[in-house]
């Protein structure tokens, strides 16, 4: 899943971001990993995990950005699904 960040609340620092975002989807699945980049001058987190369905995916996504956006506001974000070798957005906000 990818999270477009907008302005981080109040006392948060950006580097507390990523990592509470990577830890609330290891509350429940596997993280496999993740990463910050800024693409066209927004701040985007991209944190990769597993998830047996689309619907577990979609839960575990809502998770993440609960948990993100006590800390950021989440701008926008999309859940992606790999097939084979293309990634398929599954739901997007």
């Amino acid at each position: 899943m990818t999270i477009t960040i907008g302005a981080l609340r109040p006392g948060v620092s950006p580097q507390q971001v990523l990592p509470a975002a990577t830890d609330a989807a290891a509350e429940l699945t596997t993280a496999e990993a993740s990463n910050v980049a800024v693409v066209r001058g927004e701040a985007r987190l991209t944190v990769r995990f597993a998830a047996d369905d689309d619907e577990l995916a979609a839960q575990i996504a809502q998770h993440v950005v609960e948990t993100t956006a006590t800390l950021a506001e989440p701008a926008a974000w999309q859940i992606t699904r790999r097939s084979q070798n293309r990634w398929l957005t599954l739901k997007r906000a």
